[in-house]
């Protein structure tokens, strides 16, 4: 018999000291502490190397799939049965357009439908009102009608495929339209599928308004959740959504700790209206953002469940109903305008993360989202990165997939106490409503972006095709085609049209919708709707003292370099050629490749392009390639010994030949004053701020971005 190989027998295992005493061999002199440890915004320190000692198991403490504290998943199968739901968003404003693109995806594999209406809807205005102007169509589907929504759902078998609405303050007359138009396609209530997603503090934080008191809002809400339990057992009504947090620029311990305080006052909320905690919990879906870090995004969800059983369990809800409801969604933060085909990268991970967390739905946007409405194809890739990571590499058949990592597991518990704490803060400082109110909120997590900004400024946080690797000359991708004018004017049409037919017995239903009482104020919006009420008809009879805040930010990591290149289109557009500095490779290639290389990838993220060459030997025969370029910028590139020959010359010769500012490429070192005495004005090397750099560069140039 053939001797067996005893791997672990025969080598010694290393103890943690053995191993750190080899690294510190291998980083030379350089520090542990920065070279192999993270610091991330949510405070934690992240190792390099996690053993049994970081996540001791006795006792099993994430528990199992479907049990407390839910930490592996809120279902005991997972999806491991049916998979995820495939949630996919539809923003294309035309109904009729909308309703081609929506049979197509669920023909291809989509299985819900999450329908955004435009900003004149959210307002609570229909499309021919005065005030609605550009907002008709904007960011969403203009829908006003239940005849616009009929439109829109054309050949949807509303009792196979669930309907997800997206109505910011006008949750309540957006329900009323679907249940219009449950009733006019004879829909069974126990048939119908979806969510009308009322979110309130959400919709107050992102816009600023809502037309009604929070008080009001909140009673609205959780009576649209009573009359949604006890009609539509397999619909919700209410959604705590922290993308507008996200969006932001929270920390991922600040989202969460924002979803358990609004998810806490919507339960109060309900409760009050008279419904039991069990069932109130059950109204419920939360929807988080999900970046490209995937270790990241997967121990956000596993804490985000960990959390809401906790929560649910101290007000008192039975264990199976602490389960938490999640809808996972591609951070828009993270997308990009320039080089978006990257994004396709980004969706991806954040696709992957979702699925290894457990996300009941996930939403894949389109990796042109950012530059204009999504075409088939971005559409078509979107689904598919559903597709490639359920089918193909079988994402749904491992249920929680990265339990029983120390990794997954440590940081999943640091991230659930960072955020019980961020939530503790929000309910010792009166609540979410009260933050949102004082603008307390706003404040904390603008200085939590604030911390990130200047990480991307110095690309500590790089953004691939963005602030690395740019292309200043790449086309640009093509978005759907849509005439707003043509839009708008259909729109207001279309509700012409309907308050034709609707004839005198919309004026009544109107009458007696402002008249009912709260009780059966969610029963007269479906009547009211059903009898050809439109959004902003009912909207005004439901508008009740108005309350607004400062509107929360909407930020992307890329945005402060996308405004340098589109200074940088600008300027081409109206010049003929982009701004341009001038590469002064000094010696042989080899010499000066690398930082030439560095020098031109570190302009070009401001759209500044690079006039290049082989090198010079002399300062005059630089010089006057400069004065022949017609760059009024140069930097100085190649070895630092070079440096030490060449460098004072070739900054003289540039200066007297016109150049009106000289970079030079690297670290000067203790030969900063030396330099800057000889004429070089500014050095870039790593770590510097970019963002600060180029920025002056384009001013330098006459080229101001917004």
């Amino acid at each position: 018999m053939a001797e067996q190989l005893r791997f672990v027998e025969d080598f010694a295992t290393p103890t943690m000291e053995e191993w750190t005493s080899e690294v510190e061999k291998a980083l030379k002199g350089a520090p542990f502490d920065k070279k192999m440890l993270t610091r991330t915004y949510e405070g934690f320190t992240l190792r390099p190397v996690y053993t049994r000692k970081d996540w001791p198991a006795d006792g099993d403490p994430s528990g199992m799939p479907g049990a407390m504290p839910f930490t592996r998943g809120g279902r005991a199968a997972g999806n491991r049965v049916s998979g995820w739901d495939v949630r996919q968003r539809y923003t294309y404003p035309d109904p009729a357009k909308c309703n081609d693109i929506i049979l197509n995806e669920l023909a291809r594999g989509v299985s819900s439908v999450l329908i955004q209406f435009d900003s004149a809807g959210r307002a609570g205005l229909d499309a021919d009102a005065p005030e609605a102007g550009d907002h008709v169509g904007e960011n969403g589907v203009a829908v006003y009608s239940v005849d616009d929504l009929d439109r829109l759902l054309t050949g949807v078998y509303l009792d196979l495929a669930s309907v997800h609405l997206n109505a910011g303050g006008q949750f309540l007359t957006a329900a009323g339209l679907l249940m219009a138009l449950w009733r006019r396609r004879r829909v069974p209530p126990e048939k119908a599928l979806g969510a009308f997603n009322a979110d309130p503090l959400s919709a107050l934080a992102g816009s600023g308004r809502l037309s009604q008191s929070i008080d009001r809002a909140l009673e609205d809400m959780a009576l649209l959740a009573k009359h949604t339990a006890a009609t539509y057992p397999n619909v919700t009504a209410v959604s705590v959504d922290t993308q507008v947090y996200h969006g932001a620029g929270a920390t991922e311990s600040q989202d969460l700790g924002i979803a358990m305080a609004t998810g806490l006052a919507y339960l109060k909320a309900m409760v009050a209206a008279g419904m039991d905690i069990d069932t109130a919990c059950r109204q419920i879906t939360f929807t988080f953002a999900i970046d490209c870090d995937q270790f990241l995004g997967i121990c956000k969800l596993r804490a985000a469940r960990k959390l809401w059983a906790r929560v649910a369990e101290s007000c008192g809800a039975s264990a199976p109903a602490r389960a938490m409801s999640v809808h996972a969604v591609s951070a828009m933060r993270m997308m990009a305008k320039r080089d978006p085909w990257v994004n396709i990268l980004r969706t991806s991970v954040s696709g992957f993360a979702a699925a290894v967390g457990g996300a009941d739905a996930i939403t894949v946007l389109p990796f042109e989202t950012t530059t204009g409405e999504p075409t088939e194809l971005g559409r078509r890739v979107a689904r598919n990165i559903h597709v490639v990571l359920a089918e193909e590499s079988n994402l749904s058949k491992v249920i929680d997939a990265g339990g029983g990592s120390w990794y997954i597991e440590t940081r999943t518990d640091e991230l659930a106490r960072a955020a019980w704490a961020e939530f503790q803060d929000i309910e010792k400082a009166g609540g979410v409503v009260s933050a949102l109110s004082d603008g307390s909120l706003a404040k904390r997590i603008a200085q939590a972006y604030a911390q990130r900004e200047a990480n991307l400024a110095k690309r500590r946080d790089p953004i691939t095709g963005v602030s690395e690797f740019p292309n200043v000359n790449e086309p640009d991708v093509e978005n759907a085609d849509i005439d707003p004018a043509a839009v708008r004017a259909l729109a207001a049409e279309r509700v012409a049209t309907a308050r034709s037919q609707a004839g005198d017995g919309v004026t009544r239903a109107l009458e007696t919708l402002k008249s009912t009482n709260a009780g059966n104020r969610v029963v007269g919006v479906a009547a009211t709707a059903e009898a050809g009420g439109t959004i902003g008809a009912m909207a005004a009879v439901l508008s009740d003292t108005a309350t607004t805040i400062d509107p929360l930010p909407r930020h992307r990591l890329a945005e402060a370099f996308e405004a340098l290149r589109a200074a940088s289109d600008a300027h081409k557009a109206s010049t003929g050629s982009r701004p341009k500095i001038f590469l002064a490779n000094l010696g042989p290639i080899a010499k000066h490749t690398a930082r030439s290389t560095f020098a031109k990838n570190f302009f070009e993220v401001a759209g500044i392009e690079a006039v290049t060459n082989d090198g010079f030997s002399a300062a005059d025969a630089c010089a006057d390639a400069c004065a022949e370029s017609g760059a009024k910028i140069a930097i100085l590139c190649s070895a630092d010994p070079i440096y030490e020959q060449m460098a004072a010359d070739v900054a003289a010769a540039l200066k007297k030949a016109g150049c009106q500012f000289v970079y030079m490429a690297g670290h000067p070192g203790d030969k900063r004053d030396a330099y800057t005495q000889a004429g070089v004005d500014d050095f870039v090397f790593l770590g510097g701020d970019i963002l600060k750099t180029t920025s002056s560069a384009l001013s330098l140039l006459g080229v101001t971005a917004q």
